[in-house]
């Protein structure tokens, strides 16, 4: 399912516009890299969690030349499933 179907699915349950579902998710989403661009927490009880983790600077090596690369420390962003959401998945 792409954002486009995801929208018309969301606007059909909700019974709102098309266009006003498709602001809502994009308010949405805008509000959760906002929050996570400032390290917080984005908890949805039942459906899961969004959080930034962060990497710590390690050694890599290029599969061709064998060499041995330094990765840079880094934040990345996970999505950790509630049990809600596992449950309905595992249906």
């Amino acid at each position: 399912m792409n954002k486009a179907e995801l929208i018309n699915a969301a606007s059909e349950k909700s019974g709102l516009s098309k266009k006003d579902t498709e602001s809502v998710i994009n308010a949405a989403i805008d509000t959760i890299i906002e929050c996570l661009a400032e390290e917080d927490k984005v908890q949805l009880v039942g459906f899961g969690a969004f959080e930034v983790k962060r990497r710590a600077e390690r050694i890599g090596r290029n599969p061709k030349t064998k060499e041995s690369i330094k990765i840079p420390a880094s934040k990345v962003p996970v999505f950790k499933p509630g049990k809600a959401l596992k449950d309905a998945v595992a249906k």
